[in-house]
């Protein structure tokens, strides 16, 4: 069950349509003002750790303390959010950051905080945000219209670098005038704002699955989705090959502004505001960008962008290198909405928050594992050398779209569940547990069609993979050379109902459909066997 959604009035809908949604229009305000929250606390706990006069590792690992979480519990929200009801998963996870929050903010008020305890909070409020992020990312598709994706993929982008830039200079100022605590309570009553979005959104009752599946075999079946999900797998490719190299400029650009352009930290700010300026300002471009060119032209031209970023950082004056990091925050947005929205367009329901897991977890840790290579180039070879590696590396991604491109079709597929299984002849019921279940198919296939039925059958090979089969293998007989048999087994009866009534696509049977054609008569005999436990 999905909601109703709003549809624009034309095939072509502007960069802020999905906002006439209401639904959307609250949730993207709430989550608006939470980013902000996020970013003022993010000062507010480093600069209670500089008057505290602590280590510049220990203020450091306020941003470690953030963003760790993401990594480490990545695969599990994933799980959580495809298990669980999405809009209740997310409002006890706000819940819990309320109360962590305001537990903080009572802490500092009370003199009761100290550097450690300050950064177990981080920490705790951090695995909120980690177990938050593919939940929000997989109701998307529920609230706006399949042809909004890319442009509420450009607004919740938007959002967060909007909010970067708005959320620290507001953050300093309240503790200015009413110290950390202060900023600790606001960011907690920030989380309050998502709780209420979340109850007004009367969203329809969602049909319980057969029965919910265990969390290991949960992580399993996405990971084996991403295995054999060529459209996927592309997606996350060039996410990984654009902000490896990418991540340089954030991770060297306060280096820059100290020792190349000798500037403060007023300096930096400027030079950190401009991406975030061009960031923002790319919600008016990147829809009409998209009417005019592919997706990979954009992924191409947007990687060449980028890269001009570095060499403005190593070769012109400050002032004159600023366009050029305006341009680069439109860069950056537009690549990765362009692959984000991809990804959610592409990723059927029953998967589709562990799928957003991993690609979380890719540009994550592209960028953590990019900006400590990049500063270790910059450390051993100097701060030009990095950064020209940087950009002639933007160079040869840019390049690469050529060889490895968004595969056809991308965010096209439909990605409703298909009912053409044929249902099972059961002579006795098998128990859920019951299993591993065997599945054969038999095909009768014409001399003349092997060639085309073999290679139609690695698309069906695929789609019992990906959708919970595995030990996939076809044989050909040796007493009857047009017979040919495909077997796959499923972990339990429970699992192979799934994969029969829950997982299988329209384009899933397509594939099975095109193999079927070249048989004889278009025909296969289906039977299946439940593995029996002998004694040793």
């Amino acid at each position: 069950m999905i909601q109703g959604r709003e549809h624009a009035d034309d095939g072509q809908p502007s960069g802020w349509a999905p906002l006439r949604s209401r639904v959307y229009r609250n949730l993207f305000i709430a989550q608006f003002v939470s980013n902000i929250g996020t970013f003022m606390q993010s000062v507010a706990a480093q600069w209670f750790l500089v008057e505290k006069h602590s280590s510049d590792v220990i203020v450091a690992l306020v941003q470690t303390a953030s963003l760790g979480p993401t990594l480490l519990l990545g695969l599990f929200a994933g799980a959580l959010a495809d298990l669980f009801d999405r809009r209740r998963l997310l409002m006890f996870l706000q819940s819990y950051a309320v109360l962590v929050g305001l537990a903080l903010a009572v802490l500092a008020y009370l003199g009761r905080l100290g550097p450690t305890s300050l950064l177990l909070f981080t920490v705790a409020i951090g695995c909120a945000s980690a177990l938050t992020a593919p939940a929000w990312q997989a109701i998307q598709p529920e609230i706006v219209p399949r042809e909004q994706i890319p442009a509420a993929s450009v607004l919740g982008s938007v959002s967060g670098n909007a909010a970067r830039a708005i959320g620290p200079a507001i953050g300093g100022a309240v503790v200015a005038l009413a110290g950390p605590a202060a900023v600790f309570a606001i960011n907690a009553v920030s989380f309050a704002g998502i709780i209420v979005a979340l109850v007004a959104w009367q969203r329809p009752r969602q049909y319980a699955p057969l029965e919910r599946e265990h969390f290991g075999q949960a992580i399993i079946t996405g990971l084996q989705y991403v295995d054999n999900s060529p459209i996927f797998r592309r997606i996350l490719t060039r996410a990984a090959l654009f902000l490896f190299p990418a991540s340089a400029l954030l991770a060297l650009l306060p280096v820059a502004a100290a020792h190349r352009w000798h500037l403060g930290a007023a300096g930096y700010g400027v030079a950190l505001g401009a991406i975030g300026f061009g960031a923002v300002l790319s919600v008016a471009v990147a829809t009409p960008l998209r009417r005019r060119v592919s997706d990979n032209v954009l992924l191409a031209a947007s990687a060449a962008a980028y890269g001009l970023a570095p060499l403005a950082v190593v070769w012109l004056p400050f002032a004159t290198a600023i366009p050029i990091l305006v341009l680069s925050g439109m860069a950056w947005l537009i690549t990765l909405t362009t692959l984000n929205a991809a990804a959610q367009l592409s990723l059927p329901r029953w998967v589709r928050a562990r799928g957003l897991a991993i690609y979380l977890l890719v540009a994550t840790g592209s960028q953590a594992v990019g900006s400590y290579v990049w500063g270790a180039v910059a450390t051993q070879a100097g701060l030009h050398t990095a950064l020209l590696g940087s950009a002639a590396m933007l160079g040869v991604v840019a390049l690469s779209v050529a060889v490895l491109p968004l595969r056809p079709c991308t965010g096209e597929l439909s990605v409703d569940v298909s009912h053409a299984w044929p249902s099972p002849t059961l002579v006795f019921e098998p128990c859920p547990n019951d299993g591993p279940v065997l599945v054969t198919v038999r095909y009768r296939v014409p001399a003349e069609n092997l060639q085309d039925f073999t290679e139609a059958m690695s698309a069906v090979r695929q789609s019992r993979l990906r959708t919970g089969g595995h030990s996939w293998r076809l044989y050909h007989s040796v007493g009857q050379p047009d017979t040919f048999l495909e077997r796959f087994t499923v972990a339990s009866w429970t699992e192979f109902e799934r994969q029969r009534t829950e997982r299988w696509l329209d384009y899933d049977h397509d594939g099975v459909a095109k193999a079927t054609s070249y048989t004889v008569d278009s025909d296969r005999q289906h039977e299946y066997y439940l593995a029996l436990r002998l004694r040793r």
